[in-house]
Protein backbone atom coordinates (compact mmCIF):
# COMPACT_ATOMS: atom_id res chain seq x y z
CA UNK A 1 0.00 0.00 0.00
CA UNK A 2 1.24 3.49 -0.89
CA UNK A 3 1.94 5.85 1.96
CA UNK A 4 1.04 9.56 1.91
CA UNK A 5 3.27 11.84 3.97
CA UNK A 6 0.84 14.16 5.72
CA UNK A 7 3.51 16.35 7.33
CA UNK A 8 5.22 16.98 4.00
CA UNK A 9 1.85 17.99 2.52
CA UNK A 10 1.36 20.51 5.36
CA UNK A 11 4.93 21.82 5.25
CA UNK A 12 4.83 22.54 1.51
CA UNK A 13 1.36 24.10 1.41
CA UNK A 14 0.81 27.66 0.22
CA UNK A 15 -0.73 30.04 2.72
CA UNK A 16 -4.44 30.18 1.88
CA UNK A 17 -8.01 30.34 3.15
CA UNK A 18 -7.58 27.38 5.51
CA UNK A 19 -4.60 29.01 7.21
CA UNK A 20 -6.35 32.39 7.40
CA UNK A 21 -9.31 30.81 9.20
CA UNK A 22 -7.24 28.98 11.77
CA UNK A 23 -5.10 32.09 12.34
CA UNK A 24 -8.20 34.25 12.85
CA UNK A 25 -9.92 31.81 15.22
CA UNK A 26 -6.81 31.13 17.31
CA UNK A 27 -5.92 34.84 17.43
CA UNK A 28 -9.42 35.62 18.70
CA UNK A 29 -8.99 33.01 21.41
CA UNK A 30 -5.68 34.58 22.40
CA UNK A 31 -7.31 38.02 22.62
CA UNK A 32 -9.94 36.66 25.01
CA UNK A 33 -7.23 34.83 26.95
CA UNK A 34 -5.05 37.93 27.19
CA UNK A 35 -7.97 40.08 28.33
CA UNK A 36 -8.71 37.64 31.12
CA UNK A 37 -5.12 37.46 32.30
CA UNK A 38 -4.33 41.19 32.28
CA UNK A 39 -7.62 42.19 33.88
CA UNK A 40 -6.22 41.71 37.38
CA UNK A 41 -3.56 44.37 36.91
CA UNK A 42 -6.24 46.75 35.62
CA UNK A 43 -8.59 46.36 38.60
CA UNK A 44 -5.88 45.91 41.25
CA UNK A 45 -5.52 49.56 42.39
CA UNK A 46 -9.30 49.91 42.78
CA UNK A 47 -9.78 46.54 44.50
CA UNK A 48 -6.95 47.28 46.94
CA UNK A 49 -8.56 50.56 47.94
CA UNK A 50 -12.10 49.16 48.13
CA UNK A 51 -11.22 46.11 50.23
CA UNK A 52 -8.29 47.65 52.13
CA UNK A 53 -5.77 45.06 50.95
CA UNK A 54 -2.08 45.22 51.79
CA UNK A 55 0.41 44.72 48.92
CA UNK A 56 1.21 41.22 50.21
CA UNK A 57 -2.49 40.28 50.30
CA UNK A 58 -3.02 41.70 46.82
CA UNK A 59 -0.03 39.80 45.48
CA UNK A 60 -1.35 36.56 46.94
CA UNK A 61 -4.79 37.27 45.45
CA UNK A 62 -3.21 37.72 42.03
CA UNK A 63 -1.57 34.32 42.28
CA UNK A 64 -4.85 32.36 42.41
CA UNK A 65 -5.44 32.54 38.66
CA UNK A 66 -1.82 31.62 38.06
CA UNK A 67 -2.11 28.52 40.23
CA UNK A 68 -5.10 27.65 38.05
CA UNK A 69 -3.06 28.23 34.91
CA UNK A 70 -0.34 25.90 36.15
CA UNK A 71 -2.81 23.05 36.66
CA UNK A 72 -4.71 23.88 33.48
CA UNK A 73 -1.58 23.82 31.33
CA UNK A 74 -0.53 20.51 32.82
CA UNK A 75 -3.87 18.69 32.84
CA UNK A 76 -5.48 20.02 29.65
CA UNK A 77 -2.17 19.84 27.80
CA UNK A 78 -1.89 16.11 28.42
CA UNK A 79 -5.65 15.56 28.03
CA UNK A 80 -5.64 17.11 24.57
CA UNK A 81 -3.12 14.53 23.39
CA UNK A 82 -5.87 12.01 24.19
CA UNK A 83 -9.13 13.81 23.23
CA UNK A 84 -7.82 16.15 20.52
CA UNK A 85 -6.63 19.73 20.34
CA UNK A 86 -10.03 21.10 19.31
CA UNK A 87 -11.96 19.69 22.24
CA UNK A 88 -9.24 20.72 24.65
CA UNK A 89 -9.33 24.31 23.36
CA UNK A 90 -13.12 24.58 23.49
CA UNK A 91 -13.33 23.19 27.03
CA UNK A 92 -10.64 25.62 28.18
CA UNK A 93 -12.36 28.58 26.47
CA UNK A 94 -15.75 27.89 28.07
CA UNK A 95 -14.24 27.37 31.53
CA UNK A 96 -12.32 30.65 31.66
CA UNK A 97 -15.13 32.72 30.09
CA UNK A 98 -17.75 31.51 32.58
CA UNK A 99 -15.38 31.86 35.55
CA UNK A 100 -14.45 35.41 34.52
CA UNK A 101 -18.11 36.40 34.34
CA UNK A 102 -18.80 34.95 37.80
CA UNK A 103 -15.78 36.86 39.14
CA UNK A 104 -17.78 40.06 38.72
CA UNK A 105 -20.15 38.95 41.50
CA UNK A 106 -17.35 38.46 44.06
CA UNK A 107 -17.92 40.26 47.36
CA UNK A 108 -14.80 39.13 49.22
CA UNK A 109 -11.30 37.85 48.56
CA UNK A 110 -12.31 34.18 48.90
CA UNK A 111 -14.95 34.40 46.17
CA UNK A 112 -12.64 36.52 44.04
CA UNK A 113 -9.73 34.10 44.38
CA UNK A 114 -11.88 31.02 43.66
CA UNK A 115 -13.24 32.55 40.45
CA UNK A 116 -9.75 33.59 39.40
CA UNK A 117 -8.46 30.05 39.98
CA UNK A 118 -11.01 28.52 37.60
CA UNK A 119 -10.46 31.28 35.05
CA UNK A 120 -6.75 30.50 35.20
CA UNK A 121 -7.48 26.79 34.80
CA UNK A 122 -9.10 27.49 31.44
CA UNK A 123 -6.52 30.04 30.32
CA UNK A 124 -3.66 27.69 31.15
CA UNK A 125 -5.22 24.88 29.13
CA UNK A 126 -5.96 27.03 26.10
CA UNK A 127 -2.46 28.36 25.39
CA UNK A 128 -0.45 25.15 24.85
CA UNK A 129 -3.20 23.54 22.80
CA UNK A 130 -3.69 26.54 20.51
CA UNK A 131 0.08 26.78 19.96
CA UNK A 132 0.34 23.06 19.23
CA UNK A 133 -2.58 23.16 16.79
CA UNK A 134 -1.42 26.07 14.67
CA UNK A 135 2.16 24.77 14.75
CA UNK A 136 1.01 21.41 13.35
CA UNK A 137 -1.10 22.92 10.55
CA UNK A 138 1.11 25.84 9.48
CA UNK A 139 3.39 25.72 6.39
CA UNK A 140 6.97 25.08 7.45
CA UNK A 141 8.40 28.33 6.11
CA UNK A 142 5.82 30.43 8.02
CA UNK A 143 5.53 28.44 11.24
CA UNK A 144 7.21 30.93 13.59
CA UNK A 145 5.45 33.87 11.98
CA UNK A 146 1.96 32.36 12.27
CA UNK A 147 2.46 31.20 15.85
CA UNK A 148 3.67 34.63 16.93
CA UNK A 149 0.96 36.43 14.93
CA UNK A 150 -1.60 34.32 16.74
CA UNK A 151 0.03 35.00 20.09
CA UNK A 152 0.08 38.74 19.45
CA UNK A 153 -3.63 38.48 20.19
CA UNK A 154 -2.61 37.82 23.80
CA UNK A 155 -1.08 41.31 24.00
CA UNK A 156 -4.06 42.85 22.21
CA UNK A 157 -6.25 41.33 24.91
CA UNK A 158 -4.18 43.24 27.43
CA UNK A 159 -4.65 46.39 25.37
CA UNK A 160 -8.42 45.91 25.43
CA UNK A 161 -8.36 45.27 29.19
CA UNK A 162 -6.41 48.49 29.88
CA UNK A 163 -8.46 50.51 27.39
CA UNK A 164 -11.80 49.35 28.78
CA UNK A 165 -10.52 49.95 32.28
CA UNK A 166 -9.72 53.58 31.50
CA UNK A 167 -13.21 54.10 30.05
CA UNK A 168 -15.50 51.82 32.08
CA UNK A 169 -14.15 51.59 35.63
CA UNK A 170 -14.64 55.25 36.59
CA UNK A 171 -18.31 54.93 35.58
CA UNK A 172 -19.28 51.37 36.55
CA UNK A 173 -16.66 50.09 38.96
CA UNK A 174 -14.26 47.16 38.70
CA UNK A 175 -17.01 44.50 38.42
CA UNK A 176 -17.95 45.53 34.88
CA UNK A 177 -14.53 44.42 33.65
CA UNK A 178 -15.31 40.82 34.57
CA UNK A 179 -18.88 40.90 33.27
CA UNK A 180 -17.46 41.93 29.89
CA UNK A 181 -15.42 38.73 29.91
CA UNK A 182 -18.57 36.72 29.10
CA UNK A 183 -19.12 38.47 25.75
CA UNK A 184 -16.76 36.11 23.82
CA UNK A 185 -19.10 33.18 24.58
CA UNK A 186 -21.39 34.58 21.87
CA UNK A 187 -18.75 33.48 19.36
CA UNK A 188 -18.66 29.87 20.58
CA UNK A 189 -20.68 28.48 17.61
CA UNK A 190 -18.27 30.23 15.19
CA UNK A 191 -15.27 28.75 17.01
CA UNK A 192 -16.73 25.24 17.06
CA UNK A 193 -17.52 25.38 13.34
CA UNK A 194 -14.28 26.85 12.02
CA UNK A 195 -11.63 25.53 14.41
CA UNK A 196 -10.06 22.42 12.82
CA UNK A 197 -8.78 19.33 14.60
CA UNK A 198 -5.18 18.19 14.57
CA UNK A 199 -4.48 16.06 11.50
CA UNK A 200 -2.17 13.84 13.47
CA UNK A 201 -4.92 13.21 16.02
CA UNK A 202 -7.47 12.37 13.30
CA UNK A 203 -5.11 9.85 11.75
CA UNK A 204 -4.23 8.24 15.08
CA UNK A 205 -7.95 7.84 15.84
CA UNK A 206 -8.71 6.32 12.44
CA UNK A 207 -10.80 9.28 11.22
CA UNK A 208 -9.25 9.10 7.77
CA UNK A 209 -12.11 10.63 5.76
CA UNK A 210 -12.02 13.78 7.87
CA UNK A 211 -8.25 13.87 7.48
CA UNK A 212 -8.46 13.56 3.68
CA UNK A 213 -11.00 16.36 3.51
CA UNK A 214 -8.74 18.60 5.59
CA UNK A 215 -5.72 17.78 3.43
CA UNK A 216 -7.67 19.04 0.41
CA UNK A 217 -8.55 22.25 2.26
CA UNK A 218 -4.90 22.81 3.16
CA UNK A 219 -3.80 22.49 -0.49
CA UNK A 220 -6.92 23.09 -2.67
CA UNK A 221 -4.87 23.08 -5.88
CA UNK A 222 -3.25 19.72 -5.21
CA UNK A 223 -4.52 16.46 -6.60
CA UNK A 224 -6.99 14.51 -4.49
CA UNK A 225 -5.25 12.17 -2.07
CA UNK A 226 -5.34 8.61 -3.36
CA UNK A 227 -8.12 6.87 -1.37
CA UNK A 228 -6.01 3.71 -1.28
CA UNK A 229 -2.96 5.49 0.17
CA UNK A 230 -2.18 5.11 3.85
CA UNK A 231 -2.00 8.48 5.63
CA UNK A 232 1.09 8.70 7.81
CA UNK A 233 2.72 11.37 9.95
CA UNK A 234 6.42 10.61 9.84
CA UNK A 235 8.30 11.21 13.09
CA UNK A 236 11.77 10.21 14.16
CA UNK A 237 10.37 7.93 16.83
CA UNK A 238 7.05 7.50 18.54
CA UNK A 239 7.34 5.98 21.98
CA UNK A 240 5.28 6.26 25.16
CA UNK A 241 3.04 8.86 23.55
CA UNK A 242 2.19 11.76 25.81
CA UNK A 243 4.54 10.61 28.62
CA UNK A 244 6.52 13.26 30.46
CA UNK A 245 9.52 10.92 30.35
CA UNK A 246 9.69 11.46 26.58
CA UNK A 247 10.64 15.07 27.24
CA UNK A 248 14.04 13.95 28.60
CA UNK A 249 15.01 11.27 26.07
CA UNK A 250 16.67 11.28 22.63
CA UNK A 251 18.79 14.36 23.29
CA UNK A 252 16.00 16.52 24.74
CA UNK A 253 17.25 16.75 28.36
CA UNK A 254 19.16 20.05 28.12
CA UNK A 255 16.55 21.60 25.85
CA UNK A 256 13.68 20.67 28.17
CA UNK A 257 15.44 22.05 31.25
CA UNK A 258 16.53 25.22 29.44
CA UNK A 259 13.00 25.89 28.23
CA UNK A 260 11.60 25.30 31.69
CA UNK A 261 14.01 27.84 33.19
CA UNK A 262 13.25 30.33 30.42
CA UNK A 263 9.50 29.85 30.84
CA UNK A 264 9.74 30.31 34.61
CA UNK A 265 11.76 33.52 34.40
CA UNK A 266 9.87 35.02 31.48
CA UNK A 267 6.43 34.45 32.99
CA UNK A 268 7.64 35.83 36.31
CA UNK A 269 8.50 39.08 34.53
CA UNK A 270 5.27 39.11 32.49
CA UNK A 271 3.00 38.79 35.51
CA UNK A 272 5.08 40.93 37.84
CA UNK A 273 4.82 43.77 35.32
CA UNK A 274 1.25 43.00 34.27
CA UNK A 275 0.02 42.90 37.87
CA UNK A 276 2.02 45.72 39.44
CA UNK A 277 3.01 48.23 36.75
CA UNK A 278 -0.13 50.40 37.16
CA UNK A 279 0.15 50.34 40.98
CA UNK A 280 3.89 51.06 40.95
CA UNK A 281 3.43 54.04 38.65
CA UNK A 282 0.41 55.18 40.65
CA UNK A 283 2.53 55.15 43.81
CA UNK A 284 5.24 57.08 41.92
CA UNK A 285 2.80 59.96 41.46
CA UNK A 286 1.06 59.19 38.17
CA UNK A 287 -2.76 59.23 38.03
CA UNK A 288 -4.68 55.96 37.66
CA UNK A 289 -5.51 56.82 34.04
CA UNK A 290 -1.86 57.47 33.23
CA UNK A 291 -0.84 54.30 35.05
CA UNK A 292 -3.24 52.23 32.96
CA UNK A 293 -1.89 53.91 29.82
CA UNK A 294 1.51 52.45 30.72
CA UNK A 295 -0.14 49.01 30.70
CA UNK A 296 -1.45 49.84 27.23
CA UNK A 297 2.08 50.65 26.07
CA UNK A 298 3.39 47.42 27.61
CA UNK A 299 0.89 45.32 25.67
CA UNK A 300 1.25 47.24 22.41
CA UNK A 301 4.94 46.50 22.70
CA UNK A 302 4.16 42.84 23.35
CA UNK A 303 2.15 42.53 20.14
CA UNK A 304 4.84 44.30 18.10
CA UNK A 305 7.62 42.26 19.67
CA UNK A 306 5.84 38.98 18.96
CA UNK A 307 5.36 39.81 15.29
CA UNK A 308 8.92 41.09 14.87
CA UNK A 309 10.36 38.10 16.72
CA UNK A 310 8.36 35.63 14.64
CA UNK A 311 9.52 37.27 11.42
CA UNK A 312 13.14 37.18 12.59
CA UNK A 313 12.77 33.61 13.86
CA UNK A 314 11.71 32.38 10.42
CA UNK A 315 14.84 33.92 8.90
CA UNK A 316 17.52 33.50 11.55
CA UNK A 317 18.35 31.24 14.49
CA UNK A 318 15.30 31.38 16.75
CA UNK A 319 17.31 30.52 19.87
CA UNK A 320 19.66 33.47 19.32
CA UNK A 321 16.70 35.81 18.71
CA UNK A 322 15.25 34.76 22.06
CA UNK A 323 18.58 35.45 23.77
CA UNK A 324 18.80 38.95 22.26
CA UNK A 325 15.21 39.68 23.36
CA UNK A 326 15.96 38.59 26.93
CA UNK A 327 19.03 40.82 27.10
CA UNK A 328 17.03 43.78 25.79
CA UNK A 329 14.32 43.10 28.39
CA UNK A 330 16.87 43.28 31.21
CA UNK A 331 18.13 46.66 30.00
CA UNK A 332 14.72 48.24 29.40
CA UNK A 333 13.12 47.06 32.67
CA UNK A 334 16.13 48.14 34.73
CA UNK A 335 15.94 51.65 33.27
CA UNK A 336 12.18 52.04 33.83
CA UNK A 337 12.62 52.95 37.49
CA UNK A 338 14.76 56.00 36.82
CA UNK A 339 13.38 59.51 36.38
CA UNK A 340 13.04 59.87 32.59
CA UNK A 341 11.13 62.21 30.28
CA UNK A 342 7.70 60.86 29.44
CA UNK A 343 8.55 59.89 25.81
CA UNK A 344 11.61 57.98 27.01
CA UNK A 345 9.57 56.23 29.71
CA UNK A 346 6.94 55.14 27.18
CA UNK A 347 9.70 53.91 24.86
CA UNK A 348 11.24 51.85 27.67
CA UNK A 349 7.88 50.35 28.66
CA UNK A 350 7.07 49.52 25.04
CA UNK A 351 10.47 47.90 24.61
CA UNK A 352 9.94 45.92 27.82
CA UNK A 353 6.60 44.69 26.51
CA UNK A 354 8.14 43.72 23.18
CA UNK A 355 10.99 41.79 24.78
CA UNK A 356 9.12 40.23 27.73
CA UNK A 357 5.64 39.44 26.43
CA UNK A 358 7.05 38.99 22.93
CA UNK A 359 9.72 36.61 24.19
CA UNK A 360 7.15 34.51 26.02
CA UNK A 361 5.42 34.03 22.70
CA UNK A 362 8.67 33.16 20.93
CA UNK A 363 9.42 30.51 23.55
CA UNK A 364 6.02 28.92 22.94
CA UNK A 365 6.83 28.77 19.23
CA UNK A 366 10.24 27.26 19.93
CA UNK A 367 8.91 24.61 22.30
CA UNK A 368 6.18 23.63 19.82
CA UNK A 369 8.90 22.89 17.24
CA UNK A 370 11.22 21.19 19.71
CA UNK A 371 8.89 18.30 20.53
CA UNK A 372 7.42 15.65 18.26
CA UNK A 373 3.73 15.37 17.42
CA UNK A 374 2.97 12.52 19.83
CA UNK A 375 4.01 14.58 22.86
CA UNK A 376 3.86 18.16 21.61
CA UNK A 377 0.91 19.19 23.80
CA UNK A 378 2.49 17.34 26.71
CA UNK A 379 5.76 19.22 26.18
CA UNK A 380 3.99 22.55 25.87
CA UNK A 381 1.77 21.75 28.82
CA UNK A 382 4.68 20.86 31.12
CA UNK A 383 6.78 23.83 30.01
CA UNK A 384 3.81 26.11 30.53
CA UNK A 385 3.01 24.52 33.91
CA UNK A 386 6.59 24.98 35.13
CA UNK A 387 6.46 28.52 33.79
CA UNK A 388 3.28 29.16 35.75
CA UNK A 389 5.22 28.74 38.97
CA UNK A 390 7.15 31.79 37.83
CA UNK A 391 3.89 33.53 37.03
CA UNK A 392 2.72 32.76 40.56
CA UNK A 393 5.93 34.15 42.04
CA UNK A 394 5.69 37.38 39.99
CA UNK A 395 2.65 39.02 41.67
CA UNK A 396 3.73 37.77 45.11
CA UNK A 397 7.24 39.17 44.60
CA UNK A 398 5.78 42.51 43.58
CA UNK A 399 3.61 42.56 46.69
CA UNK A 400 6.58 41.93 48.98
CA UNK A 401 8.66 44.57 47.22
CA UNK A 402 5.93 47.17 47.65
CA UNK A 403 5.45 46.18 51.28
CA UNK A 404 9.18 46.72 51.85
CA UNK A 405 8.77 50.25 50.42
CA UNK A 406 11.88 49.89 48.31
CA UNK A 407 12.88 52.65 45.86
CA UNK A 408 11.17 52.46 42.48
CA UNK A 409 14.49 51.68 40.78
CA UNK A 410 15.08 48.68 43.05
CA UNK A 411 11.66 47.25 42.22
CA UNK A 412 12.29 47.29 38.49
CA UNK A 413 15.84 45.95 38.82
CA UNK A 414 14.44 43.04 40.83
CA UNK A 415 11.91 42.40 38.04
CA UNK A 416 14.76 42.40 35.47
CA UNK A 417 17.06 39.86 37.14
CA UNK A 418 15.08 36.79 35.94
CA UNK A 419 15.65 37.95 32.36
CA UNK A 420 19.40 37.57 32.83
CA UNK A 421 18.93 34.05 34.22
CA UNK A 422 16.71 33.11 31.26
CA UNK A 423 19.22 34.48 28.77
CA UNK A 424 21.94 32.34 30.36
CA UNK A 425 19.75 29.21 30.14
CA UNK A 426 19.09 29.81 26.45
CA UNK A 427 22.78 30.47 25.77
CA UNK A 428 23.60 27.08 27.29
CA UNK A 429 20.91 25.46 25.15
CA UNK A 430 22.12 27.04 21.91
CA UNK A 431 25.75 26.18 22.65
CA UNK A 432 25.34 22.72 24.19
CA UNK A 433 21.82 21.43 23.86
CA UNK A 434 21.38 21.98 20.13
CA UNK A 435 24.72 21.13 18.50
CA UNK A 436 23.40 19.88 15.16
CA UNK A 437 20.70 22.36 14.14
CA UNK A 438 21.21 25.78 12.60
CA UNK A 439 17.62 26.65 13.50
CA UNK A 440 14.96 24.97 15.56
CA UNK A 441 13.95 22.81 12.62
CA UNK A 442 15.38 19.32 12.79
CA UNK A 443 15.73 19.17 16.56
CA UNK A 444 15.36 15.74 18.14
CA UNK A 445 11.74 14.65 18.00
CA UNK A 446 10.65 17.22 15.46
CA UNK A 447 7.88 15.94 13.22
Amino acid sequence: MNKFDVQKHIDEAKFGKFHWLILIVCSMLMIFDGYDLFIFGVVLPVVMNEWGLTPVQAGALGSYSLFGMMFGALLLGMLADKIGRKRGIIVAFVVFSVATFLNGFATNTTEFGLARFFAGLGCGGLMPNAVALINELAPRRMRNTLVTLMFSGFSLGGVFAAGLGIYLMPKFGWNIMFFAGAAPLLLLPFIIYYLPESLGFLIRKGRHEEARKMLKEIQPDSQTVDPSAELVVIERKTVAKGSVLDLFTEGRLIGTLAFWVAFFCCLLMVYALGSWLPKLMNNAGYSLGSSLSFLLALNFGGAAGAILGGWLGDRYNLGKIIIVFFIASVASISLMGFNSPMPVLYALITTAGATVIGTQILIYAAVAQFYGLAYRSTGLGWASAVGRTGAIVGPILGGFLLAMQMPLQANFIAFAIPGAVAALAMIIFVMVGNPRAENFYGLPGEA
